[in-house]
């Protein structure tokens, strides 16, 4: 199960994540974002870090045209897209697509069998649905409305903590997990114990498999 950090701005946190055992970085250019970071900025970040962790770009609602520019000069490995848009469309991003849902109750799982084969995708993520944010929330949506048939293609996002990764790791097993305010002390700047403890806490899990 990978970790992917997200709402990186600063190199402090890159490197505190990356030495941890961070898999993957997520950079939000999403400008009303609490988390959101220049390409700037980004640029700096990524030239900090190694080449071996997964740097993701975040972009809400923009045209592949947008997302494949900014996505280029700052150096990402992959998108994270939140829109509506079609599956067929993905073929015109630049990079490997990870598409996010946002999921309440009566979230139609079918949907993601409309995208599962299309050859740019590589996961899909699933957040807690709100009417005012993209991610973020801090909230968890019912993990057991999951079909089981999904399960190793999705990232998982939206109330994750140190709380939960035990059934998280050992139920719902999925290919990754994505966590952000559970180890911030505040948005846009990670906590050092809360990542610690995290890291320690997974890494005591990955331990006891065989």
């Amino acid at each position: 199960m990978k970790v992917k950090i997200c709402g990186i701005t600063n190199i402090e946190d890159a490197l505190l994540c990356e030495s941890l055992g961070a898999n993957a970085l997520g950079f939000i250019f999403y400008e009303k974002s609490k988390r959101y970071i220049s390409r700037e900025a980004a640029c700096g970040i990524v030239k900090s870090i190694s080449p071996f962790t997964m740097k993701i770009g975040i972009f809400v609602n923009k045209s592949y045209k947008y997302v494949n520019k900014i996505a280029a000069e700052t150096g990402m490995n992959a998108v994270q897209l939140h829109n509506d848009i079609p599956p067929e469309e993905l073929e015109k991003f630049s990079l490997p697509v990870i598409q996010s849902f946002r999921v309440d109750d009566q979230f139609d799982y079918s949907i993601l069998k409309k995208y599962q084969d299309t050859k740019r995708l590589i996961y899909f993520l699933l957040d807690t649905y709100s009417n005012s944010e993209f991610g973020g929330t801090g909230k968890k949506f019912n993990w057991e409305l999951i079909p089981e048939r999904f399960k190793s293609r999705i990232i998982l996002a939206g109330g994750i903590s140190i709380e939960n990764v035990d059934e998280i790791f050992k139920t719902i097993k999925p290919a990754g997990i994505d966590l952000s305010s559970s180890v911030e002390s505040e948005p846009g700047k990670k906590d050092k114990a809360k990542l610690q403890a995290f890291f320690k806490k997974l890494n005591e899990l990955r331990g006891t498999q065989c």
